[in-house]
């Protein structure tokens, strides 16, 4: 049975400017806006689309997963892969930004299915798990990350509480991928506990991620990524295929019906 994820129903187009950017990896950064009216309806998943400057150049807003929420001021991982994300990174403090969100469904941590909640990351993964470890701590479950990469500098845990670590080189953490970490750490653990999985990362990880799941009968929800020039449904640029609840392959809008989804529906 595919899981009700929380939707958004408040969404704020919003001038507003950088107000801190600083490092937490190897080309990622985390810049920080004040944007009260998102920051206050935001849910773990959610995501904004951001207008990075007053040009047509470029045309597109770039999404981005909500990374934290403090206060007034919400904060986003941006990982350096193009000229968008590059201008963004570039940009000065107090430099102006559009921003429109929060945006798409959120993570189901109130579902009730479960004891412990694994939130499973791999890469630039990792940006949506500080809020949803706020979110699962506030409400009392117990939680513990495991965050995967090619090598130790693709490993983004700063902030985050009780995690363990993969390297597909062995330069930290268990040698081999985060599946393979979360067989390890299933192994360790009693079978009566009911775990959830709640993971983000790479489409490869997460379609392996979501078969091993599936064949043990563990809950898991999956955030995606995809281009998404408008975050609304209108442009029709994040179209994605995943499979229905009858196993038949269906065609979905990610920023619409995700970016979380089921991941049962997501297995081949």
């Amino acid at each position: 049975m595919i899981s009700p994820m929380r939707s958004t129903s408040t969404i704020s187009d919003i001038r507003t400017r950088i107000t801190e950017i600083r490092p937490a990896g190897t080309d990622v950064s985390i810049i920080s806006m004040v944007c009260p009216e998102i920051a206050a309806t935001a849910q773990p998943g959610n995501f904004v689309n951001i207008k990075i400057n007053a040009s047509d150049q470029p045309l597109l807003r770039r999404p981005f997963c909500i990374h934290n929420v403090r206060g007034d001021i919400i904060d986003v991982m941006v990982k350096t892969v193009g000229r968008g994300t590059s201008l963004l990174c570039e940009s000065a403090c107090g430099s102006t930004l559009m921003v429109l969100g929060p945006l798409g469904n959120a993570f189901g941590t109130d579902s009730g299915d479960f004891d412990t909640a694994l939130l499973v990351s791999g890469g630039i993964g990792t940006a949506p798990m500080l809020f949803l470890e706020k979110k699962l701590a506030a409400a009392g479950y117990d939680f513990h990350h495991l965050v995967g990469g090619r090598t130790r500098s693709d490993l983004l845990t700063r902030g985050l509480s009780n995690c363990s670590t993969s390297t597909d080189d062995g330069s930290e953490g268990l040698r081999g991928n985060v599946v393979e970490l979360l067989r390890n750490h299933l192994a360790s653990r009693p079978p009566s506990v009911r775990f959830k999985v709640f993971a983000c990362g790479p489409n490869p990880m997460l379609k392996a991620l979501a078969r091993f799941c599936n064949e043990r009968s563990i809950p898991c929800e999956l955030s995606l990524e995809s281009i998404m020039g408008c975050g609304v449904g209108i442009c029709y640029g994040c179209m994605v295929e995943l499979n229905n609840a009858d196993g038949e392959k269906e065609s979905i809008l990610l920023c619409r019906e995700g970016p979380v989804i089921d991941g049962s529906r997501f297995t081949s």
